[in-house]
């Protein structure tokens, strides 16, 4: 087999590891499969800028055309591979077409996760994950009145921010006790709780969804109270899952993410992978994980890319997250799952100030509002005992 490449994503992990490969004097051929039909492209600004209308669709691209050419990295657009053959060490693509590969990385990052609800399938309800997503969303937020959200997480709220500076009446919907409670502290949860009440955000807590109303259309939401509130778009917005099949097909070790060593290679020695759909074991957390950030598939796709040329490589990153919503910006450094105390830094009233999360004494994370200095801190002392000049005060 000829010394190649081949890349099964054109998402951010997958353009990272074609980079990052040719930057480090990779000369074998290297090809990139993605299923849309877009260049890769960064995907949060979707629920942000993009969706607001403040950004072009070609401010989206990581990287111009020119550069995928001068570069000499072949990229299929608008294709899809529909199975990964390892005895043949051959992809087989969704018109019958094998491609052969050397080495194979699957960077196939997640989808939107569906939920049993019925009436999920009318039009006018919609899940955020692609341009194409955005564009029908777009359209259907300029006729409509009233938008319902059902989840309160990142992608949930930084949409809800948005139909609200577009004028619309919103009803968030949350099955949890409060927002965003899976990734922050309950002083976070109040805060985000306050502002997007405060915009006029209708945020119901600990509040299950029945059904979707309308005959071919949706017009609205029934609560599991009996409730029904009036909605001609909703979104879905209940976490996202990876998109492990082609590799559990192929015989690949799969654990809710494909698992994958400090140098991201899989169960087979010529498969690697990179972003959102691995899983990979912490040694700074003692835990194994799977993260949905664009940190985790830069650097990951970097250690990937590092790996294939022979460099001796152990991921164990420290990640950090952000979320723009109104004019806040949230930023995240470190995992807080585990934490035992806390110190709250500034007055969430100001809106400026950061939470500490310790675990046994020592600096897990930091979420920062409004407080970049904090967060940058936070990501240069975090593993360190705690003590009160560690961050900066506000």
């Amino acid at each position: 087999m000829q010394d190649s490449v081949d890349i099964i994503g054109a998402g951010q992990a997958g353009a990272q590891v074609a980079q990052s490969l040719r930057q480090g004097g990779y000369e074998g051929r290297i090809r990139i499969i993605g299923d849309e039909a877009s260049l890769p492209y960064q995907r949060p600004p979707l629920s942000k800028k993009f969706l607001l209308g403040q950004m072009p669709a070609e401010s989206l691209l990581l990287r111009p055309a020119e550069f995928y050419t001068t570069q000499n990295i072949e990229l299929l657009t608008s294709t899809r591979v529909e199975k990964i053959d390892r005895e043949a060490r051959e992809l087989v693509l969704q018109n019958g077409e094998r491609l052969g590969y050397g080495k194979l990385v699957i960077a196939t990052g997640t989808r939107a996760r569906q939920v049993p609800i019925p009436g999920a399938d009318l039009d006018g309800v919609v899940t955020l994950r692609s341009t194409g997503d955005v564009d029908a969303m777009r359209d259907r937020l300029a006729s409509s009145d009233n938008v319902a959200i059902i989840g309160a997480g990142y992608i949930g709220l930084e949409v809800a921010a948005v139909a609200k500076m577009l004028g619309k009446s919103v009803t968030v919907i949350e099955a949890q006790d409060r927002p965003m409670k899976r990734v922050v502290s309950p002083i976070i949860s109040e805060f985000y709780s306050k502002l997007h009440s405060g915009q006029g955000v209708d945020l119901l807590l600990e509040t299950g969804v029945q059904n979707l109303v309308g005959d071919t259309k949706v017009s609205g939401v029934k609560l599991s109270d009996g409730r029904e509130i009036p909605a001609e778009l909703v979104l879905i917005a209940v976490g996202a899952v990876p998109n492990t099949e082609l590799a559990e097909e192929a015989g690949i070790e799969v654990d809710n993410g494909i698992v994958v060593d400090g140098e991201g290679q899989t169960s087979d020695e010529l498969i690697y992978a990179a972003g959102d759909c691995t899983r990979f074991y912490s040694e700074r957390y003692h835990a194994s994980t799977r993260m949905e950030s664009v940190q985790n598939a830069i650097d990951q796709a970097k250690v990937v890319a590092a790996s294939i040329l022979g460099d001796d490589v152990n991921y164990d990153p420290l990640p950090w997250f952000w979320s723009d919503q109104y004019d806040i910006k949230l930023q995240i450094a470190g995992l807080s799952s585990g934490y035992d105390d806390t110190r709250l830094i500034g007055d969430p009233e100001a809106r400026k100030f950061c939470v500490a999360y310790l675990k046994q004494g020592q600096l897990i994370a930091v979420d920062s509002v409004n407080f970049p200095k904090s967060h940058m801190m936070a990501r240069r002392v975090i593993g360190q005992d705690w003590n009160d000049d560690l961050l900066p005060t506000v």
